[in-house]
């Protein structure tokens, strides 16, 4: 007869749960956090590239050295250009929500759906710096160069802060209402459990009921 093995698994509390222990000498809970503000940024870096890639840009005129105009007044560039910022960082928010929640909520709770709420803001920062920066250089040249009437196409610029609450918003609704909808479901499934109660001794076969 075979020994029972030495290195048995310790029922209940004492069995350690995955990613609850530190990880290179770092609680796993540090290192997920980070992961996920590092990973909401490299998301803020694509959003702002594309924003530089898609939205359109105001035409403008050198009038003198340092000085330029917009050709059409009532362009809505400005405003489409608005547009797409909040339709990325909205969209932004969404992927960063659904992956937060999936790769370290579930794991980690409240702290990591802190860091997908609040990595979502420097991420809108940062895609709003690097569509803001695009093109900036090719138009501050013109304008040192000063050669009235050239044609130059206007850096982006935000015409409001407010879009930048569209990252964490949407970063926050998603992982929140997905935490919610799980929270329900195992609730309900408590009561269910409850209600029906456990089962109860199989019969025996043959008989039909207890022997008196």
């Amino acid at each position: 007869m075979a020994e029972p093995s030495q290195h048995e698994i310790p029922p209940g509390p004492a069995r350690r749960r995955p990613g609850s222990g530190p990880v290179f000498g770092m609680p796993s809970v540090v290192i997920a956090v980070a992961a996920v503000l590092v990973g909401t940024a490299v998301l803020g870096v694509a959003a702002g590239f594309t924003w530089a890639a898609v939205a359109p840009r105001a035409l403008a005129v050198v009038a003198g050295r340092g000085s330029a105009d917009v050709v059409n007044p009532e362009t809505n560039a400005f405003i489409a250009a608005d547009g797409w910022f909040t339709l990325l960082t909205a969209v932004g928010g969404i992927v960063s929500g659904l992956l937060g929640y999936v790769l370290t909520v579930r794991r980690h709770g409240p702290l990591a759906m802190a860091a997908v709420v609040v990595g979502g803001l420097p991420a809108a920062l940062i895609a709003m710096w690097i569509g803001q920066q695009s093109g900036t250089a090719g138009f501050n040249h013109a304008l040192e160069v000063g050669q009235s009437g050239v044609l130059v196409q206007a850096p982006l610029s935000l015409g409001g802060i407010g879009a930048l609450a569209f990252w964490p918003l949407f970063a926050g609704l998603i992982a929140g209402g997905i935490e919610v909808i799980s929270q329900l479901r195992e609730r309900q499934a408590a009561r269910a459990r409850v209600s029906y109660g456990p089962p109860g001794p199989s019969p025996v076969p043959g008989t039909d009921g207890p022997v008196g």
